[in-house]
């Protein structure tokens, strides 16, 4: 039996790494989630078999309510939740590796050395994980808003991670501690939530990508100290492409981890801002937008949180189809950070059936606003803004955007006159070749398809 379970293993390893590369393109990401599911399902079944395995009644139970939790939320939750359901699903595992680590460490007397410092780390990056994951849910659910939680709080999430870590080293000395394993975990439960709390909207997407690779890296350490090789290897790769994620949406950014972890941009805590800019916002009707768009060469369309929290991409897909039919050349475009995680807005598009080879990436697409009649720009905001390039006093400077701006028209739908994420106001808005046109996306959307449908009555 012991051979047929590394044989499952191994494959359900394959499996993991299959899919994981299947995910890298909207074109096969459904198949790799399909594949690194079975995987999941053949180790966790066959680890059933292994030796010295009891309360079968608990974990069938336990598997039965879980997967059917699971089950029903993800069947119940809109696309628009996603990132919250990602940020609290993330959470879960990281959770799940921290209790294995807390099993462990209450007999860490008969673990060996190296068994027991992993365990004190996967214990460690586990728990933070979980309550920073649970922050990160409230904070893109709209529970929790704001920054730090009280001044010099940077401080004294530095302080309380060297004491917990402090506790984590003495344990190695002193494994069969239970008072210090319980200050332990409280420790790190609390670093996760301090060190979330400060972090803006903006720097979601990095938090998640970031908590990922913590929950992947708990759960490789915990499999070594199970001497499970499906979690092991699982978690290494789990934990590799959320390291890479979150030095690609940091670069994204154009900043740092250390900038997006301590500078509470988005949050009120970043600093005072920089002076708006001047001039005045120009109007435009649903109508006139149709007009604009109808009798264009080329439209680019840009997408952004707004679109999602409206619901509008649907409507947006078939006001494009209808430029499409009148001889538009129509595109997408992506910022690598749209939206509140990697991918967020390809998701989006991909359920409204938009074909992926009208959706492109900044840096395939950002030349051709220069020779486009009109972009736009439906709920993003930060991402457009062209003070990226030129003010190096704004928060946002360096940052790669884009170039909506170099178009002969920019129309932006939007809600109302309030900045992104970051706080900073959009110089975009007030250029002479952009026009505003105000209200709900999706019934802007539904506005835009009415009149283009009556030009041709």
């Amino acid at each position: 039996m012991s051979t047929l379970i590394e044989i499952v293993y191994f494959a359900a390893a394959v499996l993991f790494i299959l899919g994981l590369k299947q995910m890298s393109s909207p074109v096969t990401a459904r198949r790799g989630v399909v594949w690194a599911g079975v995987g999941m399902a053949a180790a966790t079944f066959i680890t059933l078999f292994a030796e010295g395995m009891q309360n079968y009644a608990v974990m069938t139970l336990a598997l039965v309510v879980g997967s059917g939790i699971a089950y029903w939320s993800a069947k119940k939750v809109a696309m628009t939740d996603m990132p919250q359901m990602i940020a609290l699903y993330n959470g879960m595992g990281g959770g799940a590796a921290g209790a294995i680590a807390a099993l462990e460490l209450v007999r860490g007397a008969e673990l060996a050395i190296t068994a027991l410092v992993l365990a004190i780390l996967g214990a460690f990056i586990g728990a933070v994980s979980f309550s920073g994951s649970l922050i990160a849910y409230g904070k893109l659910q709209g529970i929790f808003k704001g920054g730090a939680l009280f001044a010099n709080q940077h401080a004294a999430n530095a302080l309380l991670g060297i004491i917990t870590i402090g506790i984590g080293i003495y344990l190695v000395a002193a494994p069969d501690s239970g008072v210090l394993i319980l200050l332990f975990f409280i420790g790190a439960l609390t670093f996760g939530v301090l060190l979330t709390t400060p972090i803006g909207g903006a720097d979601m997407p990095v938090m998640i990508s970031l908590y990922n690779a913590f929950t992947g890296l708990a759960v490789a350490f915990e499999g070594y100290v199970l001497q499970n090789p499906a979690m092991i290897i699982a978690g290494t790769v789990v934990g590799a492409a959320g390291t890479l994620l979150t030095q690609l949406m940091a670069k994204a950014m154009n900043r740092s981890l250390a900038h997006v972890l301590f500078s509470g941009m988005g949050t009120g805590d970043a600093g005072a801002s920089t002076e708006g800019p001047s001039g005045t916002l120009r109007s435009v009707e649903a109508n006139d937008a149709a007009v604009t768009m109808a009798y264009a060469s080329k439209v680019i369309i840009v997408p952004g949180y707004g679109m999602a929290v409206a619901q509008a991409q649907h409507k947006i897909w078939e006001m494009s189809q209808l430029l499409i039919d009148r001889g538009v050349e129509v595109k997408f475009a992506i910022h690598p950070v749209a939206g509140r995680m990697p991918g967020h807005m390809n998701v989006l598009l991909a359920e409204a059936g938009v074909p992926y080879d009208l959706i492109h990436d900044l840096e395939d697409i950002n030349a051709e606003f220069a020779q486009t009649d009109v972009a736009l720009v439906i709920g993003a905001n930060d991402v457009v803004n062209p003070e990226a390039r030129t003010n190096k006093a704004s928060p946002i400077y360096g940052m790669p955007i884009l170039d909506v701006d170099k178009a002969k028209n920019v129309i932006v739908i939007k809600r109302g006159k309030g900045t992104g994420f970051s706080g900073v106001e959009n110089v975009l808005f007030f250029l002479e070749n952009c026009s505003m046109l105000y209200g709900d996306g999706k019934t802007v959307g539904g506005e835009l398809v009415a009149s283009i449908k009556a030009l041709d009555v």
